[in-house]
């Protein structure tokens, strides 16, 4: 199985779970569409259908992955990378 990036994951985890808290400490009410989208995105970056395993599994996953390097970083979501020079 192909796995997402670790700082790909990263925000996506630290994204869904800042998400999910300020929506607790609001009470009970609807997801917001983009924290559904966070646990969506979760569910296929790590093969599964539920969202409290899908952040298991991330977790899992970044520790034992690698420390990024520094000239490796991937750019803010939301962000394009910019387009390969011709050859």
């Amino acid at each position: 199985m192909l796995r997402p990036h670790p700082a790909v994951l990263r925000r996506l985890v630290d994204e869904y779970e800042a998400l999910a808290a300020a929506e607790a400490a609001r009470g009970p009410a609807e997801l917001n569409p983009r924290a559904r989208d966070l646990a969506y995105t979760l569910c296929v970056s790590t093969g599964t259908r539920d969202v409290r395993r899908a952040l298991e599994a991330a977790h899992q996953w970044l520790a034992t992955a690698p420390a990024p390097a520094r000239d490796t970083a991937l750019p803010a979501t939301g962000q394009r990378m910019p387009a390969a020079e011709p050859a």
